[in-house]
This record gives C-alpha cells, structure tokens and sequence, in this order.
C-alpha cells in the first residue's frame, strides 16, 4: 500500500484558506500541495468529503457517495467562463479563522445556481458532453442521491421516513412523480455534483503528478437520514416506522466516560451478507477510486459492533455483536491483491479486531497523545509500534498538542518528560521529531501541530453537537521555518 518511509499532514478541504468562508479545491488547495511537494512530504490525509449533515460534521453526511458543494472552489468556475469575477465577489466579508456554514452553505447555493443558468445558456458542446458523460457513469447513485436532495429541500430538511408513505416506501410511480415536481431541483443536485467531482479529480491528479498521496476516509456508518439509508432500507435494522432498532455509538473510552453514541443505524448483517455485500464492496472500490489510500473510521465495527437500543440517553448500556467484515475484505483482497486501506484501530481493540486487521495486512494507527497515561509497556509509544503503522501526534479528535500538553496531569507530563529526555527545548518539536523518527511506515501531524496553535485550534471534541469543524488557518500563519524543520526530519530519518 504504502512503499516506503512517507510523512504526511493531516488537513481537512474546509481548514484552508479562502476569502469565500470555507476552504476549497480553489488555488489555495493548489499552493498547499505545493509546499507538501517543495518540503518533502508525500502524504495529504483530509476527512470525509461527503455533504455534511447533522452539526456539520462530516461523519454524519447525507450521502456516502456525493461531495459537499461547499467545497466547489468559485476561482475555478470563474476559470471556465462560467462566472465572472464581480459574481464572486462576497457580499459579506466570512471570518477568515471559523466557518460559518449557514452562511457559506446560503452564499455558495446562490452563485452554483448562477452557474447552473450559465452553463445551460452559454457552456460549448463539449463541456456538455462532459456532463452527458458524467451522469451516465453515476447514475447508479447519483438519481436517488439528487432526488433525496430535493425531496429534503423542498419538505423543509425532514428526514425521509417522516415523507409521504409511498415515497418513503419508494414506489416506482411515486419517485418519477416527484422527480417531475421538483425536476429544476433534480437538476441542480446533479449539476453540482458534477463540478464537485470535476473539481476534485483536477486537484488530485495535479497532487498526484507533485508526488502527494491523498488519504481518504471512510466512516464505518451512514446518518439516518441520508440517501444511501432511503435507497437501501432493508441493509439497516429499521423498524416498521423505518426509525432505527439499534444504533452505533462507543462505549465509555478515553474520549468520554458515558461512551459515545452516535444515533446512526446499525447494518443489517444477514442481509449484507445475502447481497454479496455489494453495498460494502460498491462503497470502497468507489472511495479507492477518490484517494490513493483511505481510513476506515472506527473500523473495529467490521469486526464486532457496539449496539444501543435506540433512545437511550448514553452509550453505556449496549452489546457487541458480531460482523462480516472478514467476508468483505476477503472479496477486495481476491480482486484487488493489496488493499490500500488503513485501519482505525483506537479505542477499545479485541485480539479478534487486531487479528482482522493483520490477516489482511492493513496498517492500523498510533496517537503518541495516548502513549503516557500507563507504563513503557503502552502501545503508543514509539518502541513498542510494530510492523504496519500509521502513527500520529493527534488526530482530528484529539485535542493540539500544545492544547494536550497544557491539560496533562502532573503525572503524565513527568512520563512525557522523562520518556524525552527533555530538558530543553520545544515539546511539540520534539513529540513529533519522535514520530518521525519511529518504525511507522507513515508519520502524520495535524497542520495545528505544525503551527503550533492551541486548543482554540482544535477541530472536533467527541460526543459534543454543536462547534466543532470550523477551524481554519489563514496564509500568515504559516512560517518557512515550520516546513523546513519537517523537511530536516524527513532527511534525518529517510522519510520522504
């Protein structure tokens, strides 16, 4: 998967800098593989790129296979001929450090419909063909994907078992009818959807051609409401009602003493499994075909579950029951050999997980945040990783290093300490020289543990609702003398 000692930054599309209120496939996505590429850094890991839904996280996305419009970049539209610069000049001025995603999600609709207009008006035949082509290639997800969309607009956001009985039980006649009554919306869902892809495929090829990987990530469940749960109803344990049974969620771990719970339904096993998995299989060869490698979050759930009767007011009380991911990996591994795929592994990891994960040598991941709460016999310390690791200073979850160093306990700042040898110096410096300087076939730190920011910067706190994803950077932030300390590194320690 993964040939050789490679260093990576960790940084979501959102977090870059744009004067449109979210980062973008815009130039400055560009200039950000270009520095990756001018300091020696061969690996962009980002999150889900899905539409975002509940608390705009990007865990909880409306579709497992559509892009967020939200990061179709304006400039480059403007670049087609299909907008001009006074159309794109902002009526307001977005915070350049924080999304406002109500904000940017009412602005970017507004100038994407201006495009729509433009480009059925004044588009050459051959950009129309371009479309043609698209919307034959995906229709297999895109038609329910863009229904879905404009049913949810149109019922004003209401999740999709609270429609009309036969469009909720999607009824052949009942789909065209709507698709009808609200085509001018099932256009521009489709229409939108293939700039983003546009976009996107331009921006990983120009990072392909620099010698940038891009690591993708997969979360294991899909939100309720979303299109991929309507169109596939009887792949979840739903009720008559089509409300969950069971739903997803972690029990009491590092991140919080009440477990996680999510809400998202729990698959359906028995008939996964009747179906050849073909959800499962459809889903990764298509994210294989977006990114070079990708993540499978909380990938433990492909080998057991943590299940919570629906309606509970915490993850505590649930079960683990068992799942077919050893059936799936095994249909992947017969067709594709290798499988670039990295297990998130974290949290509380059975024998029967880590057996999963190694029968089909996936690398699983190591956070040095997590390394000095026990002994020297702690797996996240770098003399304890093993073969196959992708290892981390923090992930998205966890809280910047400079945040994590000013909250330890006096105790695990004496273990830090003394794990170091350090006297002297910068302790973000150093924990991630000691990442770099590990067995780990790939090192990553987030572009906050590049800066050096603190808590204020950080992107996401488990089990919270509401402000979280927002973080972004701005272009003065960034210091010549941060790249060159992880280009010195890269050489020290044979990375590339």
């Amino acid at each position: 998967m993964v040939d050789y000692r490679r260093s990576g930054i960790l940084l979501h599309i959102s977090s870059i800098p744009s004067e449109f209120g979210i980062g973008d496939f815009g130039k400055e996505a560009f200039h950000f593989i270009d520095l990756l590429a001018k300091y020696g850094i061969t690996v962009w890991q980002i999150l889900p790129l899905g539409p975002a839904g509940a608390g705009n996280s990007p865990y909880q996305a409306y579709s497992a296979y559509a892009g967020d419009p939200r990061y179709i970049s304006p400039e480059r539209i403007v670049e087609w001929g299909l907008l001009t610069r006074e159309d794109i000049t902002p009526v307001r001025e977005f915070c350049p450090t924080s999304v406002n995603f109500k904000a940017v999600t009412s602005w970017k609709a507004m100038i994407h419909k201006k495009v729509w207009n433009n480009f059925i008006l004044h588009a050459d035949e051959s950009f129309k063909k371009e479309y043609g082509a698209f919307l034959g290639e995906h229709d297999w997800w895109l038609s329910d994907y863009a229904l879905y969309a404009s049913c949810s607009k149109n019922f004003d956001g209401l999740c999709w078992n609270k429609w009309e009985k036969k469009l909720v039980e999607r009824d052949r006649e009942t789909l065209e009818r709507f698709k009808l009554e609200f085509q001018e919306d099932y256009e521009f869902e489709r229409f939108q959807q293939f700039i983003f892809f546009k976009q996107w495929f331009q921006l990983k090829e120009y990072a392909n051609e620099k010698g940038v990987k891009i690591f993708g990530d997969i979360p294991l469940y899909v939100s309720l409401n979303s299109s991929d749960i309507w169109t596939n109803q009887e792949l979840f344990l739903l009720d008559e009602n089509r409300e969950p049974t069971l739903v997803g969620g972690v029990p009491p771990d590092y991140f919080s003493e009440k477990g996680q719970l999510w809400g998202n339904p729990v698959f359906n096993w028995d008939q996964l499994r009747k179906t050849g998995y073909n959800w499962w299989i459809a889903r990764l060869y298509f994210n294989l075909h977006m990114f070079d490698m990708v993540r499978i979050d909380h990938f433990r759930g492909l080998e057991s579950f943590w299940a919570v009767e629906a309606g509970a007011e915490n993850a505590i009380s649930g079960q683990w029951l068992p799942a077919d991911g050893n059936e799936i990996l095994q249909i992947m591994q017969s067709r594709l050999g290798e499988i670039p795929v990295v297990a998130e592994d974290l949290g509380i990891i059975t024998p029967e997980v880590e057996q999963l994960r190694d029968r089909f040598n996936l690398p699983g991941m190591k956070v040095l945040q997590f390394a000095f709460s026990s002994d020297s016999t702690n797996d996240h310390l770098p003399h304890n990783f093993q073969n196959r690791v992708i290892a981390y200073t923090g992930t998205h979850d966890n809280d910047t290093i400079m945040g994590w160093w000013k909250h330890l306990s006096n105790q695990e700042r004496k273990n830090v300490l003394q794990y170091l040898s350090l006297k002297k110096g910068n302790i973000k410096d150093k924990l991630i020289e000691w990442i770099w300087s590990s067995t780990a076939t790939v090192s990553i730190v987030p572009m906050q543990d590049i800066l050096g920011l603190g808590s204020e910067a950080r992107m996401n706190i488990p089990g919270t609702a509401t402000g979280n994803w927002q973080w972004r950077y701005t272009k003065h932030q960034l210091k010549k003398h941060q790249f060159e300390f992880i280009q010195k590194l890269n050489i020290l320690y044979n990375r590339k």
